[in-house]
C-alpha cells in the first residue's frame, strides 16, 4: 500500500507544480509591465517647468504677431497633450493597482476553470476506485474463492480483476493470481482476457488440474473446432491425473454431446452419473439427459437407411512414413462435404490393419440420419492412423486428404494416401 500511497504523491505534486507554472504565465505579463512603470516626481516638476516656460514664449510670439492665433492654439493643444504623456504618478498608480487586481483575477480563473474541467473530465474517480480495488483485493478473494458472504456483484467483479492486474504489475507473476484472473474474466464474459491468463498460469504450472479445467471451459465457449479440440486434450490430460475428476469428465461429455456423438457423450454422463449420490441436485439433470442420447440412439438404430451412393476408398500410405505407423494406433477414414457442415458423413474405424487396404463407406455409416453421402454430390475423404484411438486430431498423427470428387449413384472409387505428419493442431 506504501507504493500507491508514494505514486498518489507523485501525482499530486506533479498537479502542484504544473499549476504553479500556469500562475507564472498568468502573472508574468503584469509583472513585467509593472517594472517598466516608474514613478519620478522631480522629473514630472521639470516637465511642468519646461510646459510653463514654452507656454509663455507661444504667448510672446503670438503678442508679437510672430504666429497666427490658430498657429498658437494648436501649438498649445500639443503641448498639453505631450505633459500627460510624460506625466507618470497617477498613471503608476492606476496601472499598478490594476495589474494586482488583473493578476489575481487571472489566477482565480485558472484555478476555476481547471478545477471544473478535471472534475467532469478528470481520471480521479477511477484514480479512487484504483486505490479501493487494491485495498479490498483481499475482501474481494475470499468472496470470490471462499464463498464467504455476498457473491461478488459485477462492478465488484471489475474490481477483483483490476486489483488482481495490479497486485501482477507489483508483485511479478503467480500462477494462483493468473488463475483468478482468468475466471474473474469468465464471469465478466471477457473471454479474451480470460484465456491469456489461463495461458500465463499453465506455463508457469502446466499440470495444474484447475488451470486446465477452467481453460477448457473458456475454450468451449468460443466454439471453434480448434478451441474444442484443445478443450479435450487437456480434459483428457486431467482425466489422466485424476481419473474421477466430475468437471472433466462432465466437459468431456458436453464436447460430445456438442459433436453429436451420442454414443461417446452417453458414455461419459453415465460415469459422471455414477459419481453422484441421489441427492445430488445435478442427478436429475444428467438422468435425463442419459434417457434423451439413449432416445437418440434409438432413432438412429430403428429408421432403415437407404443406400444410394457409397465410395470404396483404397488407403495406401508413403514410403517415408511406412515404418511411422505405431503399434496399436486406429485407422480411422471419413467422408466430408468439400462444401457444408464439418460433420463426418460417414465414418469408418479400424483397429487391425495393414496398408494399403480397401475401406467402404456408405449411408449406413452416417453419423446423423440428415447428412448423409446421398445428400451431398462432392466430397473429401480422409484417412486418419490416430494415436490414442480418437477421432480428435492431435501432433504427430499420420494423415491423408483425397481431392474433392463428384458422387456418383452406387460406388464410387478413389485412392488416399497417407503423406503428411500433423502438427500445431491444438492452435
Amino acid at each position: 500500500m506504501s507504493e500507491f500511497s508514494t505514486d498518489l504523491t507523485q501525482m499530486w505534486f506533479l498537479f502542484l507544480l504544473l499549476g504553479v507554472f500556469a500562475g507564472l504565465f498568468v502573472v508574468f505579463p503584469f509583472i513585467k509591465k509593472e517594472r517598466r512603470i516608474t514613478v519620478d516626481h522631480d522629473a514630472n516638476a521639470e516637465r511642468i517647468d519646461i510646459f510653463n516656460q514654452r507656454l509663455e514664449e507661444l504667448k510672446e510670439e503670438l503678442a508679437n504677431q510672430r504666429i497666427e492665433k490658430d498657429s498658437y492654439n494648436e501649438s498649445v493643444v500639443e503641448l498639453k497633450r505631450r505633459l500627460l504623456n510624460e506625466l507618470s504618478p497617477e498613471q503608476s498608480l492606476t496601472s499598478r493597482g490594476d495589474n494586482r487586481v488583473l493578476a489575481l483575477t487571472g489566477i482565480a480563473f485558472m484555478l476555476l476553470v481547471t478545477g471544473v474541467f478535471y472534475y467532469y473530465t478528470g481520471s480521479h474517480r477511477q484514480i479512487a476506485s484504483w486505490h479501493e480495488a487494491v485495498e479490498k483485493l483481499p475482501e474481494y478473494g475470499e468472496r470470490a474463492v471462499m464463498q464467504s458472504g455476498e457473491p461478488l456483484n459485477a462492478n465488484e467483479l471489475q474490481a477483483f480483476a483490476l486489483g488482481l492486474r495490479t497486485k501482477l504489475a507489483t508483485a511479478g507473476d503467480d500462477a494462483v493470481a493468473w488463475m483468478l484472473l482468468g475466471r474473474v474474466a469468465m464471469s465478466l464474459s471477457d473471454f479474451e482476457m480470460a484465456m491469456q491468463a489461463f495461458d500465463k498460469a499453465l506455463v508457469m504450472q502446466p499440470n495444474n488440474n484447475n488451470v486446465l479445467v477452467n481453460y477448457s471451459q473458456a475454450l468451449l465457449i468460443e466454439g471453434s473446432e480448434p478451441s474444442m479440440n484443445r478443450a479435450a486434450r487437456m480434459l483428457s490430460k486431467v482425466l489422466k491425473n485424476d481419473p474421477t475428476n466430475i468437471d472433466a469428465i462432465s466437459l468431456l461429455a458436453l464436447i460430445a454431446y456438442e459433436r453429436q456423438d451420442w454414443k461417446e457423450s452417453k458414455a461419459a454422463f453415465e460415469v459422471l452419473l455414477s459419481q453422484l449420490t441421489k441427492d445430488d441436485p445435478r442427478y436429475e439433470m444428467i438422468a435425463g439427459r442419459i434417457a434423451e442420447i439413449e432416445q437418440k440412439l434409438g432413432q438412429q438404430t430403428d429408421e432403415p437407411v437407404a443406400v444410394k451412393a457409397g465410395i470404396v476408398a483404397t488407403v495406401t500410405i508413403s514410403a517415408e512414413l511406412q515404418n511411422n505407423i505405431p503399434k496399436g494406433s486406429t485407422l480411422f477414414v471419413f467422408a466430408k462435404a468439400a462444401e457444408g457442415p464439418a460433420m463426418p458423413l460417414a465414418v469408418a474405424k479400424i483397429t487391425n490393419f495393414n496398408l494399403p487396404m480397401t475401406v467402404n463407406l456408405d449411408d449406413s455409416m452416417a453419423m446423423m440420419p440428415e447428412l448423409t453421402l446421398s445428400k451431398f454430390s462432392q466430397v473429401t475423404v480422409t484417412a486418419r492412423i490416430s494415436n490414442d484411438g480418437s477421432v480428435m486430431p492431435s501432433d504427430g498423427e499420420l494423415e491423408g486428404v483425397s481431392s474433392v470428387i463428384e458422387l456418383q449413384q452406387g460406388e464410387n472409387q478413389l485412392t488416399v494416401e497417407i503423406s503428411r505428419v500433423l502438427t500445431n493442431t491444438g492452435k
